[in-house]
């Protein structure tokens, strides 16, 4: 098994809620644990037979793991619609809120266009925006995560 198969069959196991997955042949054992809920595996490694060792899949999937689990302590603000996203209410004025800003429950956090229609997506959480997930201008789709706050 390459590690295209071996990505693949994460991605399967991820797409398909399971919360852990293992396959053991001759050669190797495999297994593959998810957090619930989470886009990426939360542990992923190839245990060979002989010598008996474990190591990560790809460097790329430890690195997402450890976002995973570093995100997990945040709430994810989702767009509720399809549109373009944009920061600012025009070039001129300050972004609405950048990283590092302490924002209360119905702050606007962006605007979405859909349709020639600019609206105005308000925090439903208080806390501190720790990432911004999307680019200005960019298009997004319903439910894509928009940012990340920290509700401490």
């Amino acid at each position: 098994m390459d590690s295209k198969e071996i990505q693949a069959l994460i991605k399967f196991v991820v797409k398909s809620g399971a919360q852990e997955v293992s396959l053991e042949t001759e050669e190797f054992k495999i297994n593959i644990k998810t957090a619930s809920g989470a886009l990426e595996p939360q542990t992923s490694y190839i245990q060979t037979i002989a010598p008996q060792q474990s190591m990560p899949v790809a460097p790329a999937q430890v690195a997402a793991v450890e976002e995973a689990e570093e995100n997990a302590n945040y709430i994810t603000v989702k767009s509720p619609m399809i549109g373009t996203f944009y920061r600012s209410q025009s070039p001129e004025h300050d972004v609405f809120v950048k990283v590092g800003d302490t924002i209360g429950e119905g702050d606007v956090l962006c605007i979405v266009e859909a349709m020639k229609l600019f609206n105005e997506i308000e925090s439903e959480v208080s806390g501190t925006i720790v990432k911004v997930l999307v680019d200005d201008k960019s298009p997004i789709e319903y439910d894509q995560p928009l940012f990340l706050v920290d509700p401490s």
